[in-house]
């Protein structure tokens, strides 16, 4: 028996040992990526509160001048010249880009695309470019979150987790929600995975990035949503129904984005050139339409959140502004025309089906973000945080049902796969989603697998695929 129990206690010293060893490093980490991410979430905080308060004034002042966006084809050109000599990789959105050097680079960002992103977002947006600018933010604070990891020689491990919290508290800190902010940088980088080993520091940068620019004077839209809907199996359906309607109108916008890259490319002349016919396209759609799908568009937003009537085809016209600045040079992100597009079109479906607007054009901004960016879990979160709690489990439903119905697509293409979308197609994981190439998979020889396979089939044809998936 002593012998045993010499043995046992011997057992026990190195299971404590290593226990010990185990938790001391994971406190060294904790500690290590509190002061980094508090850093980052410093840096987009003060970086992204500058942007946004010097963008505040610029639109502010060409605002006062009712025919300002006859200025779009000069903003336009402005924007094309800055980025194509001096950082082809401020081009685009913003966020895609980031997404793209985290996968290919391991978060390697050049530095001139800082004060080169920033610039061509105002040029754009002053002159009424149809773009967001949560984009520019997360790029602007990413890049700098790179310059930070290359001045102090952090290896590519550790650079990557920085500009993903760069993401994280740009999203955080441009609509004032620390929490989705936080989800949507690891959320956004897969589509059905998260990395959690980021989950801490990106908490911590989105929340200091949020109360830094809150404390420079940025201020932020919250809108509670009063109506709390008696629960029923009607409105339930309705809401499911809601949600397949948002899908599918993710799907529009991004198809929207394709085709408007598709056009562009096929202008082979200068690219600045291409931005002055983009912008003068604009304008004499402005003059048939209206200013309203100009710029940010926050007035038709808050419009739709607060029940008044909108014109059912607004957020079509959106896409077609949204698609146009963006594939003929503008600079700008994405996700703030998203929300225009879904509190739209949830005010054209409650007009339908006779249902309370402010409700559904909030379900409809976040099926929207769930469906365009594939991102469901942030845009849940981004419920309670700007509309409250009472239509969050309603929401979420629809967000999540919008992003099955959208499919392997997104407004973000160097999103990877990390999961199919449904049992009965097969994707290749592990690549882009430009990539990807979805087949159906016959399974299992029951009806509704049967069913599934027929309705493919007829869809592929009707759209001229030759694929006929795997049987």
């Amino acid at each position: 028996m002593p012998g045993s129990f010499e043995i046992i206690k011997k057992q026990l010293a190195v299971r404590l040992k290593h226990a010990a060893a185990e938790e001391s490093i994971m406190l060294i980490s904790v500690l290590k990526w509190t002061v980094l991410a508090t850093i980052t979430g410093v840096i987009v905080g003060f970086s992204s509160g500058g942007f946004l308060l010097l963008l505040k004034w610029a639109t502010n002042y060409s605002g006062q001048y009712y025919y300002y966006f006859l200025l779009l084809p000069v903003g336009f050109f402005i924007s094309s010249v800055l980025v194509k000599y001096l950082a082809p990789e401020a081009k685009g959105h913003g966020t895609e880009k980031v997404i793209e050097a985290v996968h290919k680079r391991s978060g390697k960002i050049a530095l001139p695309v800082v004060p080169v992103k920033l610039v061509a977002t105002l040029a754009t947006l002053v002159v009424g470019g149809s773009v967001g600018k949560e984009g520019p933010s997360a790029q602007i604070g990413a890049g700098l979150a790179s310059a930070f990891a290359d001045l102090f020689r952090f290896g590519n491990s550790d650079r990557k987790k920085l500009v993903i919290c760069g993401i994280s508290a740009g999203f955080a800190s441009v609509f004032g929600t620390p929490i989705a902010g936080s989800i949507f940088g690891i959320e956004v980088l897969f589509i059905g995975g998260m990395m959690y080993e980021v989950l801490l520091p990106s908490f911590i940068a989105g929340i200091i990035s949020f109360e830094v620019s809150s404390h420079l004077g940025v201020s932020y839209f919250y809108h509670a949503i009063k109506f709390a809907p008696t629960f029923s199996s009607l409105f339930f359906s309705k809401v499911i129904l809601a949600g397949i309607f948002f899908g599918v109108c993710s799907l529009l916008l991004i198809e929207g984005l394709k085709m408007g890259e598709r056009i562009a490319h096929r202008m082979r002349f200068w690219l600045p050139l291409r931005g002055i016919v983009g912008g003068a396209f604009l304008i004499v759609l402005t003059l048939i339409f209206s200013r309203q799908f100009l710029g940010l568009g926050l007035d038709s937003i808050q419009g739709a959140l607060t029940g008044a009537q909108i014109v059912w085809y607004a957020f079509l016209l959106k896409i077609v502004f949204t698609s146009i600045t963006l594939g003929m040079e503008g600079s700008g992100g994405i996700i703030t025309p998203i929300f225009f597009v879904g509190a739209t079109a949830g005010s054209a479906f409650s007009s339908l089906l006779g249902l309370d607007p402010a409700t559904f054009a909030a379900i409809g901004m976040v099926g929207l973000v769930a469906g365009a960016a594939n991102t469901p879990i942030a845009a849940s979160i981004l419920t309670v945080e700007l509309f409250g709690p009472a239509i969050a489990p309603y929401a979420a439903i629809a967000a999540v049902i919008s992003f099955l119905i959208s499919g392997h697509r997104s407004v973000y293409p160097s999103q990877v796969l990390a999961m199919a979308k449904s049992p009965s197609l097969e994707v290749e994981k592990g690549c882009e989603i430009v990539e990807a190439h979805p087949t159906f998979a016959l399974r299992e020889k029951s009806l509704i697998s049967f069913l599934y396979y027929r309705v493919w089939r007829f869809l592929c044809n009707l759209g001229g695929r030759r694929d006929e998936g795997k049987r």
